[in-house]
C-alpha cells in the first residue's frame, strides 16, 4: 500500500547532532529538476556508481534544502545556504550518509513498494513457484468413464 502524504509540507531532518536541513518533500518535479542537472550531463559514461550517486545526491540537495541550522564557515560563523556551502556539506561522508538515508532511500524505498505485485513475464503461471512435490514414479493415466 503507498501512504499518501497530502500536506506537501517541508520537514527537518536531523542530520547530525546540531546539523538540521529544512527539506521540500521528495516529489517527481524535484526528481526529474535533479535527473536534468547539467553536472549529470556532465559526467563520462565510465563514471563510478560512487560519482553518479554523489553527483545525484548534491543534486536533489540543491534543490531540496530550504534551510538549515549548525552550519558555519572557518571561523565557526553560521552561513547561510547556497548551491556552494550544499555541495562542500555533501562532502562530509557521514552527512552525504545521513541524507542518502533520510530523503533520497525514502523515495526510492516508496518506488519499490508501490512494485510489490509486478505483472509475470510470461502468462499467469510463467513466474510462479511450484508448490507441489514431485511425483516419485510413474503414474498410469486414468481412464474416461
Amino acid at each position: 500500500m503507498i501512504r499518501l502524504n497530502l500536506t506537501a509540507a517541508p520537514e527537518w531532518l536531523e542530520l547530525a547532532p546540531g546539523l538540521r536541513l529544512l527539506v521540500a518533500p521528495l516529489t517527481t518535479a524535484l526528481m526529474v529538476s535533479a535527473r536534468a542537472d547539467a553536472a549529470l550531463e556532465a559526467l563520462p559514461e565510465e563514471a563510478s556508481q560512487e560519482e553518479l550517486a554523489l553527483v545525484m545526491a548534491k543534486s536533489v540537495a540543491r534543490r531540496a534544502v530550504l534551510d538549515w541550522e549548525g552550519v558555519g564557515d572557518d571561523a565557526g560563523n553560521l552561513i547561510p545556504v547556497s548551491p556552494e556551502g550544499i555541495d562542500a556539506l555533501l562532502e562530509i561522508w557521514p552527512v552525504f550518509e545521513a541524507f542518502q538515508t533520510q530523503y533520497v532511500a525514502r523515495g526510492l524505498l516508496l518506488d519499490q513498494e508501490k512494485n510489490a505485485s509486478a505483472p509475470s513475464p510470461n502468462g499467469p503461471s510463467a513466474a510462479a513457484t511450484g508448490t507441489a512435490k514431485l511425483a516419485k514414479g510413474a503414474v498410469p493415466t486414468a481412464q474416461p468413464d
